[in-house]
Order: structure tokens, then sequence, then C-alpha cells
């Protein structure tokens, strides 16, 4: 499980009794996820995540993840808010840990992504960047274009060990995205992390999105290119052109893209691609002793990859810049 810090019983106990939320009634590890300890906790008023923020999380980066979360609750987006203790605090400590309690959002991730899934993801994420243009913090994007080659550089020695090749495959394509990256792009508050298991369905309607612990101001349309690589690739590793147009289309109800936005798309996917390949080889290869969570495939975004160094235009993605501005 992704349990780097035990809870004991009296801990718990004496944590919980700061709130309003009545007594503990069952308490168990969450399996899912990779950076931080969380856990379902059950008490007599309803069911809570209570979640302790390890190493990888700079703890002065969460009153930007919370208030965040709290402002896109205020605008009516369907996502975990953070609840205040008896004092009116959001965050507290737990075993020397930065804690929170958040409330829990019914509804389960697909593990077969269906179209209307994707036009679901495409109208939250437009929701998201809307409903976040207006909130005040303001967050650096710590895994962009700056951070990719550091990255790469902690892996490069046994990057062969994954694939042969792979290091020097990694090293042009970073050559390539310094110098063609777009900077002028419209920017604001992205989610950078819009993976089916952090948005829950309930049948074929999406009842909420999770997880925002990545999230940070960056170009927006990097969140639609995150979306691409994680919501339109089939298990045989095409693209699937139809569930992208879906996804493209929903957002654009919302927030239209710009034409320079729908330009860049096919380098945006190759960044994207980049990161969660490159976050990916560095679990792989530096797994943690003794840690219960298995990492994730880095090959898969790999294949990711090839498929967006292909890509002729924005086009390929399902969009033009023309069909974007009616």
């Amino acid at each position: 499980m992704a349990v780097y810090t035990a809870v004991s019983d009296e801990d718990l106990q004496a944590f919980v009794a700061s709130y309003d939320i009545g007594e503990v009634t069952s308490f168990a590890g969450i399996a899912e996820g990779v950076e931080n300890s969380n856990f379902m906790l059950r008490t007599t008023t309803g069911s809570y995540i209570l979640t302790l923020y390890e190493k990888r999380v700079n703890p002065e980066d969460l009153p930007f993840f919370l208030g965040l979360m709290e402002h896109l609750a205020a605008k009516g987006m369907a996502c975990p808010t953070p609840l205040h203790d008896r004092q009116g605090r959001t965050l507290r400590e737990m075993n020397g840990k930065p804690a929170a309690i958040i409330s829990f959002l019914d509804g389960m991730w697909p593990r077969r992504i269906q179209p209307q899934h994707c036009t679901g993801v495409g109208i939250a994420m437009g929701q998201l960047h809307t409903a976040g243009a207006d909130f005040t913090l303001s967050r650096r994007n710590g895994l962009t274009l700056a951070d990719w080659r550091p990255l790469f550089e902690k892996c490069a020695d046994r990057a062969d060990e994954v694939c042969p090749g792979l290091a020097d495959m990694l090293r042009r394509e970073l050559d390539y995205l310094e110098a063609h990256w777009p900077h002028d792009l419209p920017r604001g508050v992205i989610h950078a992390d819009l993976f089916p298991d952090n948005v829950f369905f309930k049948g074929p309607e999406l009842s909420g999105v999770i997880d925002f612990y990545f999230a940070c101001t960056d170009a927006l349309a990097y969140d639609i290119a995150v979306c691409l690589n994680a919501w339109c690739f089939e298990p045989d590793g095409s693209f699937n052109i139809t569930k992208a147009r879906l996804m493209l289309n929903a957002y654009a109800r919302l927030r239209p893209p710009t034409e320079a936005e729908i330009a860049a798309l096919p380098v945006l996917c190759r960044g994207a691609a980049i990161r969660f390949l490159l976050t990916r080889l560095y679990d792989w290869l530096n797994h943690p002793e003794g840690a219960f969570v298995k990492p994730k495939d880095p090959m898969e975004y790999a294949h990711k990859l090839r498929f967006h160094q292909r890509a002729r235009g924005p086009g390929d993605y399902g969009i033009t810049a023309a069909a974007a501005a009616q």
C-alpha cells in the first residue's frame, strides 16, 4: 500500500478529536497513490480521507493545494474539500508530518476508458481552468521544462538498464524540447496530473476530481497535453483520435483554446510524455526499500512519445486551429 508513515490508534483518536466529525468507526490505508500516506477514515458522521504529506511534498506548497480545493469547491466544482478543525485549521501535524482531513468523494475511477469518460474529463478540465482563473495564490510547476534535464541526469547512468538506448533517446528529446518549447501561451491554474485514477465517475457521469498535489500555475494547454497522453491511448499503444476529439470539443465548450495553443499541442504532448517518462524512470530505478506500492512502467510513455514525435500537426489529435476558433 502507498502508506509510508504508520498511524497508531492513540494518535488517530487524538487527531480526530479536534474535529467535529464524531468518533472513529474504521480506519485503513489506501493502496493507490505514490506521493503521500493516505487513509480511509470513517466516523459516526461519514467518510473522510486522512493524508500525511511525505517528504516529496514541500510543506510550503500545502496552503496552495488546500486553498485551491476550497476555492474550486466554492465555485461549484466537484472536488475534495479540506476540513477545518475547531480552531479553523485545515493543516495540522501528525507523527512529525503535515496532515489534513479531506472530504470523501464518492465514485470510482474508470479502469476501461470509454468515449464518455473523455467527454467528462474535458468538461472537468474546462471547469477547473475557468473556476481557477481568479484564484489568488500561485505555485511554480516543479516538473516542467527546466526540471526535466536535472531529473534525467539523476537517471542517465542507469537508464539503459530499463531499455537499451533509452538514455540517448531521452537526451536527444530534451534537446528538441528545450529548443522548441512555447513560452507565451495563456497561463493559469492547472491540475498537471489529471490521470484516470484522479477522476471519479458514477456510471457514465463524472462525480469529481481528486489529488491536486501537483497543481500549479502553468500553460493551460499543458493540462490538455497531459490528458491526451493519459486518456486517449488504447492498451495496445494506439492513439484514439475519437476520444481525443471528444475531450477537446468538451473542453472548448467552456474555454475555447487559442490558435497558438492548438498549434503547440504536438510539442506540449511530447513534453508531457517526457515528464511522466522521467518521473516513472526515476521511481523505477529508486524504488524505496519496504514500500508496497509498485512503480509504474516508464516505457509506456516512451511508446507514447514516439507517436507524438511522428505527429504532423494538431490535426493528428483531432482538432485544428480553424475548428477551435469557431
